[in-house]
């Protein structure tokens, strides 16, 4: 059975996904055993980590956040994934994760490091990505979008944003 025939609830049981804290459902895949230094916070990190992820329509946003590293998102199948980014110089970019090239979707997207980003699965039953992140993925790298610092880094976006912040921060 391919994963054209299968459902968001098959997907999560057959690759053992967990929740995420910035929405959706992931597993790590990947994590190099060796590490390589960083100016961050805690000093070293793996040189590289990958996981599976997945959208579905009961969580279909992947909620506002940025990262330190630049990762790399493909898409494994299923419905489009939407992605907004916020560049560093503020501007709103909107390009959509998918096999229709035609169309203008794209198989793979770079978020560079330090942009914003939010996902978000407008239409169907899932949409399934995998990210490859180097230097690899350590949550004290993430920062998840708080209002407040939205309102006074990007005033232009504020109508726009409200929609892509987990709903504990909208208040």
């Amino acid at each position: 059975m391919n994963a054209s025939n299968l459902n968001a609830a098959e997907i999560i049981k057959l690759l053992d996904l967990q929740p995420h804290i910035e929405g959706g459902y992931f597993r790590e895949t990947y994590r190099t055993k060796a590490t390589m230094p960083t100016d961050r916070e805690g000093g070293d990190r793996h040189q590289c980590t990958s996981i599976y992820y997945l959208l579905t329509r009961e969580r279909p946003i992947d909620y506002l956040h940025r990262n330190q590293s630049p990762i790399m998102h493909y898409f494994h199948g299923g419905s489009v994934i939407t992605y907004h980014l916020i560049d560093l110089a503020g501007d709103w970019q909107t390009i959509q994760l998918g096999f229709d090239l035609q169309a203008g979707e794209v198989p793979q997207l770079l978020v560079p490091a330090g942009y914003w980003k939010t996902a978000t699965l407008d239409d169907g039953d899932f949409g399934l990505l995998g990210e490859a992140v180097v230097p690899g993925f350590d949550y004290r790298d993430l920062e998840v979008a708080k209002r407040s610092v939205l309102k006074t880094l990007y005033p232009q976006h504020q109508d726009r944003l409200q929609a892509y912040i987990h709903s504990e921060e909208k208040h």
